[in-house]
């Protein structure tokens, strides 16, 4: 069967999983504090190098290329928009960091503020996980203390007591891992924010990174590419099956 054929198959696959990873940011085009994943190729071995029965540089017949493999996703952290909500609820980091979460026994980063206070008054996400602060227990206000502020550091205040929202970065964000609930596992320990980087925007939620111009146009460009990759399937299907029709008839 002609190598090209698996060649082909392959890119197929890459594609088709590219487009997985596409459909993924567009779904997730409104969830606030969402970063967009990014698929990255890599050149793939010949068969026989992959099995381990030739080496790279061989020189050999099988020293060819074997198309193109997904090696893995990437995170993308770059900015993304701010907007105004005038919701108490909403909690926006206007620069680099990430908020801390307390689920089950571990903590979690973040860079979603749409939290939402509970009749108890505890800070908690969407999936109902504690909002910690930089002393590392829950934020929580009394319901029935009066109003409260948050300033521009993330210092939630009421009355006389004053909490201050836990702001914290890795020491690289490839030390981040993506858990789902739009939750980051830190690999490594990480750093709260000096006082001169914290600015919270209160009333104010980050919205998503995806940018769906830009995912639509990569969507189709992936979906062309399956598509050319399944004709080659198919012109070098049609070959053989003349080849071994000419063979045959002989």
């Amino acid at each position: 069967m002609p190598y090209g054929l698996y060649i082909s198959a392959e890119g197929a696959r890459a594609q088709s999983q590219r487009m997985e990873v596409i459909a993924n940011n567009l779904a997730n085009l409104d969830t606030p504090g969402f970063k967009r994943e990014l698929a990255v190729f890599q050149a793939r071995y010949a068969e026989a190098i992959e099995q381990g029965r030739d080496y790279p540089g061989s020189g050999s017949i099988n020293d060819v290329g074997g198309g193109v493999m997904l090696s893995h996703t990437q995170t993308d952290f770059a900015p993304a928009p701010t907007k105004r909500t005038g919701d108490t609820n909403d909690f926006a980091i206007l620069g680099d960091g990430f908020f801390v979460v307390q689920k089950g026994d571990q903590q979690y980063l973040t860079r979603a503020g749409n939290f939402q206070w509970t009749a108890e008054g505890n800070l908690v996400t969407q999936q109902g996980y504690a909002v910690l602060s930089d002393g590392g227990a829950p934020i929580a206000i009394d319901p029935a203390g009066g109003p409260f502020e948050v300033t521009p550091t993330g210092a939630i205040r009421q009355g006389g007591a004053a909490q201050t929202l836990a702001l914290v970065k890795p020491n690289s964000l490839g030390d981040l891992v993506k858990v789902g609930e739009n939750l980051f596992k830190p690999l490594a320990e990480t750093q709260p924010l000096a006082e001169a980087e914290r600015r919270v925007g209160w009333g104010y939620l980050e919205m998503s990174s995806v940018r769906p111009t830009m995912e639509m146009v990569q969507l189709i460009e992936a979906s062309r590419a399956v598509e050319a990759n399944i004709n080659m399937m198919q012109t070098q299907d049609q070959m053989v099956a003349q080849l071994v029709a000419r063979v045959m008839r002989s």
